[in-house]
């Protein structure tokens, strides 16, 4: 129960470390079913949870590889998917502080849910625990859910018969729901939706989902644009008000004059 002077008491961070691991934990059967259906073996499957550890990036493998997508084109979209947790590394380097020894191993947890946990907590002792807990549970339990899900639907039979292979889809979309808090982000979504669906019919399996990432450099633009935009009114309207302040000022002096 010991914390510091001005954090947590270590038993509260570690229940909402706990609390994400086991909730986001429990995806790992959606994954393991998604696999199966997109035609990996059960050794494949575990490797990409073992290895990989990272599940927008998993999903979004499996899926292009359903839908009959190159398996080149499917790991590039992973891959970039991927890239988002080097910058989150880049952050939690700084806040944990952990020795070089640690370090490789603790980059293997540096995904979502740590790195939202980790950032919430006060102090760098409430930052290593939160991080750590929900690390080492997520991990646990993402593995041991993907190896279940692999193998129940190894039991059923055919996934799409039962609906399931729109399980990967649904869990995805329920992760990612959460994180769109602004405006911004939602558009870059919508417009991300609009680009993969669009593409869809007229690409190759795989390469609409490439394809959507420009979504977001094209927010940005526009919205760099718009502000730009708007500093420059607002430049105008200043420099219109304090032109007019010297022409109320011109005409004071006048009358004083006068």
């Amino acid at each position: 129960m010991r914390s510091d002077d001005s954090g947590k008491a270590d038993a509260a961070v570690v229940r909402d470390a706990l609390g994400v691991g086991v909730a986001v934990g429990l995806s790992g059967f959606a994954f393991g079913v998604t696999s199966a259906g997109s035609g990996l073996t059960l050794l494949q499957t575990c490797a990409l949870s073992l290895l990989v550890f990272t599940g927008a990036s998993q999903f979004a493998l499996v899926g292009a590889l359903a839908a009959g997508g190159n398996p080149l084109t499917a790991a590039a979209g992973a891959f970039f998917l991927g890239v988002r947790n080097a910058f989150y590394g880049l952050r939690l380097s700084q806040l944990l502080a952990l020795p070089r020894a640690v370090r490789p191993f603790a980059a293997q947890w540096v995904i979502d849910e740590t790195t939202a946990v980790a950032l919430a907590q006060p102090t760098r002792r409430a930052t290593r625990i939160g991080f750590a807990v929900t690390g080492l549970s997520l991990y646990i339990l993402w593995n041991l859910t993907t190896l279940l899900g692999q193998l129940g639907a190894q039991a059923i039979g055919d996934t799409a018969a039962w609906g399931l292979d729109a399980a990967g889809p649904a869990v995805f979309l329920a992760l990612l729901a959460p994180m769109l808090k602004t405006t911004t982000e939602r558009a870059v979504a919508g417009l991300a939706v609009l680009l993969g669906l669009g593409l869809l019919p007229v690409l190759p399996a795989g390469v609409p989902v490439l394809a959507a990432a420009l979504a977001a450099p094209a927010v940005l633009c526009l919205e760099g644009r718009r502000r730009g935009t708007s500093r420059g009114h607002a430049r105008v309207d200043d420099a219109s008000a304090a032109e007019g302040s010297d022409a109320e000022g011109s005409d004071a002096g006048g009358e004083e004059a006068r």
